[in-house]
């Protein structure tokens, strides 16, 4: 029988092994695919792309054997839109709602559109989410944490889901399994608010001797206290339901692996979204000080430990050989996003956007440019690749990949490039816009940022955000760090790039 592709997507990380064994999944005539999605990993955080201060040997492998891509980008510099895009194909500044949600939020992604595991579960797949969502749930914000709640990633496709609803900073910290919060005690009610402290559970601005980890000022991280660390917004009940944070990671493994042994008959899609680098960041016991670079290079190393559980087990089924891996990270890079944790000072000369300007919240390069690595059979080995390609054509290449027609007006903004993602084609997107407080346009490697009165420098993070009132524009071949605005030397690039821009916004 013809051995078929089974393609790995880690939109966060992983490293490809061989061993002489077959499994009956390698047999079957359909791809398996995972994507590994990591949070607010930037350009520089990876030593095979120029980091000094910090080893990441799984996600190194990974790059040793297949192709690395050097202009890759996720949509936004921020989470919700990323993931949003990525799911639905679509820009996600083109629909209201879509900016960093509250855990309390309604579900943002349509549940009548095509989405990413609709791709696949239309081509006969097994589909599966583990870890971060971050994209709403329900049809409310008022929900009851109680009983089931609907709709949620099981209703845009996804047959299995274990998740947190939002991210690791935010309330409620409880993990859900398909529609259900895990532990949930019916005498122990879960209640959620973002606008008024509910329940007598301390926080973090009342008591700040409870906590293990001090919140940085001015951030919001000091409300409800869960495993001695503040997070934004109040939370009661629901005690046994509470994860813990050093155990957050290895759960999210866990229900990976089980979702991929229990599936080698069939073909899967597994999106496993890791959470680290993100805050609050609290790693394993094995992780910590290992670094030397505070509790965000532990997490680092976490992240890349958890790529390669991922690839072991691979190797163990006999998967390996025909799996492709992608790696990638939804945004760019911050040190202190709400935490005292010695991201700030063990940075120790880490350059975590690496060359770029910028990093999450920034509209310059380093909000949005992003680890991106493919390995696997099929793929250019040992290939850095400058072809344009974002995080939300991975829609459309995958039904491209597994035979799924899309329908003219689904998934509009996602390119089918197959083989960019395979290293064969160096060029990728003619054109690509990126999405922060502000919107750019890239095209032929010239860069123009849309003016906006936005602010130009945010304290609180030391982010550089790209918002200027007037026109920017960069030659990213010779200034990929963005340094020289050109603008007012070549204004024809810079009318070409705003019209451009202008006709995008009105589609």
């Amino acid at each position: 029988m013809k051995k078929t592709l089974s393609l790995t997507i880690l939109l966060s990380s992983s490293l490809a092994m061989t061993v002489p064994l077959t499994s009956f999944a390698q047999k079957l005539n359909k791809p398996n695919v995972i994507y590994i999605y990591a949070d607010d990993l930037g350009f520089g955080d990876l030593s095979s792309y120029g980091a000094q201060q910090i080893e990441t040997p799984n996600l190194d492998k990974l790059a040793h054997s297949g192709t690395r891509f050097t202009n890759a980008h996720s949509t936004s510099a921020t989470c919700t839109p990323s993931r949003f895009a990525l799911m639905t194909g679509t820009y996600p500044w083109r629909q209201t709602g879509t900016g960093i949600l509250p855990g309390d939020a309604k579900l943002i992604v349509p549940t009548d559109k095509i989405t990413l595991p609709k791709v696949f579960k239309n081509a006969g797949y097994a589909t599966a989410i583990v870890g971060k969502w971050h994209m709403g749930l329900g049809n409310e914000v008022k929900k009851d944490w109680n009983a089931a709640i609907k709709p949620g990633p099981n209703d845009v496709g996804f047959d299995y889901s274990f998740i947190f609803p939002a991210t690791a900073d935010r309330v409620p910290t409880v993990f859900l399994e398909n529609d259900r919060v895990v532990a949930a005690e019916a005498n122990d009610p879960i209640l959620v608010d973002y606008e008024k402290k509910i329940g007598n559970d301390p926080t973090g601005k009342e008591h700040p001797e409870l906590l293990k980890m001090q919140s940085s000022p001015g951030q919001g991280h000091n409300q409800t206290i869960v495993n001695g660390i503040g997070r934004i917004g109040y939370m009661s009940g629901g005690t046994r339901a509470r994860w813990v944070d050093e155990e957050v990671s290895t759960t999210f493994l866990h229900k990976a692996q089980d979702f991929i042994s229990q599936h080698q008959d069939k073909p899967f899609f597994l999106y496993f979204c890791l959470t680290e680098p993100h805050v609050p960041r609290m790693p394993a016991t094995q992780f910590r000080g290992k670094s030397k670079l505070g509790y965000r290079g532990d997490a680092i190393l976490q992240l890349d430990w958890t790529v390669g559980q991922i690839q072991q087990q691979l190797q163990l089924l006999g998967m390996d050989k025909n799996t492709i891996i992608i790696f990638s990270s939804d945004n760019g890079p911050v040190l202190d996003d709400g935490y005292v944790d010695g991201a700030v000072a063990q940075l120790n000369g880490h350059q975590p956007a690496g060359p770029l300007r910028g990093g999450k919240y920034s509209i310059f390069e380093g909000g949005t440019r992003v680890p991106f690595i493919v390995s696997g059979q099929g793929v250019a080995k040992g290939k850095v690749s400058n072809a344009l390609i974002s995080q939300m054509d991975l829609l459309a290449t995958s039904a491209q990949l597994v035979g799924v027609k899309l329908k003219a007006d689904e998934a509009k903004d996602s390119k089918a490039l197959l083989k960019t993602l395979t290293g064969e084609d160096p060029k990728g997107r003619s054109t690509m816009i990126q999405h922060a407080q502000t919107l750019a346009i890239v095209k032929d490697n010239w860069k123009y940022i849309a003016p906006s009165n936005g602010t130009a420098y945010m304290k609180l993070t030391d982010t550089e955000t790209g918002n200027l009132p007037e026109d920017q524009l960069y030659d990213l071949k010779n200034d990929i760090g963005e340094k020289n605005n050109v603008a007012a030397k070549y204004p024809e690039k810079v009318n070409e790039l705003k019209q451009l821009l202008e006709g995008e916004r009105k589609k």
